[in-house]
């Protein structure tokens, strides 16, 4: 079936309906993990020994950036917050991380729970439903840090700008960009694609696509989902193309970290080799003149999810989550 003009399709539609139904976690799961890490929050703050130490929290990652996504089948979905603590010189940065642990240990809820210390948090862990981890941070010479259990060093960090960076970026593309990030990390998870590839490295990648000098010769080049993802793949495609070896991916922040630990040329090698297959199969879908052939098309790419919305539904096709506060501070932590 053409669309009569011999023109591409779009199916922004579709896009919105496998967003809302398939890709977005639900909003009773992010008002779950709210609340979830606000009682955890609490326990914190009126702890006995760490309470009085406690500055401040805010979230990171896919939180705060709001490109979480339901989990594949039963697996669990998982957010992190930093928890900003009194700088101590008497205590190591493993201290940090033990204290934290305990102080939930000492809680009448989470000291009948699992309690994990990982190298850079603590996790708390739901049953089958979610885990949550905390990440101890202290502020030094105008400087943010996270504390390395296995090096029992202090690690450079700034969450927060990471967060700004995103925003500007996603704001450049009218929210587009937070959306193409769930789709490619739907993608991943739920088809397979570009396995071993995290979330941090993809999010900074496709990010860094993102520049305002494309729209003006192309006033649309963000202007929805379909044209949004073709473009920004597109992009990135080139970019990695451009480079068979593994680039240094900077935290855009400044902090001055990079996340080359996270990756590996094997890793780096197929996320380039499927970033590439991917760019020319979305054209393809997206340059199709068939509505049917698009459909087809695109389904292969994300299932069966990809759909027309029913002639009952709501005009807003994203379902996107409330906007939710991404910081609480106490006296003595400014901002």
């Amino acid at each position: 079936m053409s669309n009569g003009k011999g023109t591409p399709m779009q199916l922004e539609d579709h896009f919105g309906v496998l967003l809302r139904d398939t890709v977005n976690l639900s909003q009773f799961r992010l008002d779950t993990l709210d609340d979830r890490v606000s009682k955890i929050y609490s326990a914190l703050r009126n702890d006995s020994e760490l309470g009085t130490r406690v500055l401040g929290m805010s979230k990171q990652g896919s939180w705060a950036h709001r490109t979480i996504i339901s989990p594949v089948g039963e697996n669990e979905f998982d957010a992190d917050f930093m928890l900003y603590l009194e700088d101590d010189a008497e205590w190591s940065p493993q201290d940090f991380l033990t204290n934290v642990k305990s102080a939930l240990l000492r809680s009448p809820v989470y000291g009948k729970m699992t309690v994990n210390r990982k190298n850079r948090c603590v996790r708390v862990v739901y049953a089958n439903s979610c885990h949550i981890d905390i990440v101890p941070a202290i502020s030094r010479g105008g400087n943010e840090y996270v504390a390395n259990f296995r090096d029992d060093q202090w690690e450079a960090t700034n969450p927060e700008g990471f967060t700004r960076w995103m925003k500007e970026k996603d704001e450049i593309t009218g929210g587009n960009l937070r959306r193409v990030i769930r789709l490619m990390k739907f993608l991943r998870d739920h088809r397979g694609s570009f396995t071993g590839t995290r979330s941090v490295i993809l999010t900074t990648l496709l990010g860094e696509q993102i520049q305002a000098y494309r729209t003006f010769g192309d006033a649309g080049y963000y202007k929805n989902v379909p044209t949004s993802l073709v473009h920004i793949i597109s992009d990135l495609d080139e970019h990695l193309w451009a480079n068979p070896t593994k680039p240094v991916v900077m935290d855009p922040s400044g902090s001055g970290a990079s996340f080359d630990h996270r990756w590996t040329q094997e890793t780096y090698s197929y996320f380039r080799e499927r970033v590439h297959a991917h760019a020319a199969e979305m054209r393809a879908a997206y340059d199709s003149t068939s509505k049917d052939d698009s459909v087809e098309k695109w389904q292969a790419q994300f299932g069966e999810g990809f759909k027309a919305p029913s002639t009952s539904e709501s005009s807003t096709p994203f379902g996107e989550p409330k906007s939710t506060p991404a910081s609480t501070s106490l006296s003595g932590r400014a901002g």
